[in-house]
């Protein structure tokens, strides 16, 4: 099922999640809902707060990234079919050099920019059937989760942006919070009682 994504300006988007347990209710349908979200609205990731749960789940499939001609085969290789959905995902450390790259959201349609990251990250997370891991991330792949990450913590990406970045799109967030933007995907506004 395609669930409505939640756009700028919603009071979710800032809650840190909450971690969650194989327990939690319906959560096999509640990831398939999410990657079918996510697909439906061409993106390479998705927070649970970005369909209104406050909860520490995200997902992330990168194969759309693997064309890009600019990366090398080693690169292509890595983001080809790397799909993994990460529950109570917690960064133990960032590393190596800050890098630019221009960045968007789902919940902030129409507004990229560039956000610098450091290049590596190790993750302690669980998968979908609650099996822990600690794994080491960089490049492109890194910057996804990161992004991803981010959600689960309340921080946008906008949020990294210089203040005067942030005053020149001001206009553009509080136009999306108001839902007066196009969008070829279903969309939750706080401005509006319905999504649409």
């Amino acid at each position: 099922m395609i669930l409505p994504i939640i756009a700028y300006g919603d009071p979710v988007l800032r809650k840190i999640g909450q971690e969650i347990d194989k327990d939690y209710p319906n959560l096999k349908d509640l990831v398939a809902n999410m990657w079918e979200t996510m697909y439906n609205a061409n993106g390479v990731g998705l927070a649970a707060p970005q369909i209104g749960l406050p909860i520490r789940l995200f997902i992330v499939d990168t194969t759309p990234f693997a064309d890009d001609e600019d990366l090398t085969l080693d690169e292509k290789k890595e983001l080809e079919g790397f799909k993994q959905v990460f529950i109570n995902a917690h960064v133990e450390e960032e590393t190596g050099e800050q890098w630019a790259f221009n960045e968007g959201c789902l919940s902030i349609p129409d507004v990229r920019e560039d956000v610098s990251r450091k290049d590596t990250i190790k993750i302690t997370y669980q998968d979908e059937n609650f099996k822990k891991h600690t794994k080491t991330f960089d490049g492109l792949l890194a910057r996804v989760i990161q992004h991803e990450y981010d959600h689960i913590e309340g921080v946008l990406f906008t949020d990294k942006l210089s203040s005067l970045k942030k005053r020149l799109i001001k206009g553009r967030l509080a136009n999306i919070s108001k839902g007066k933007i196009d969008v070829d995907y279903r969309m939750r506004f706080p401005g509006l009682k319905k999504g649409r």
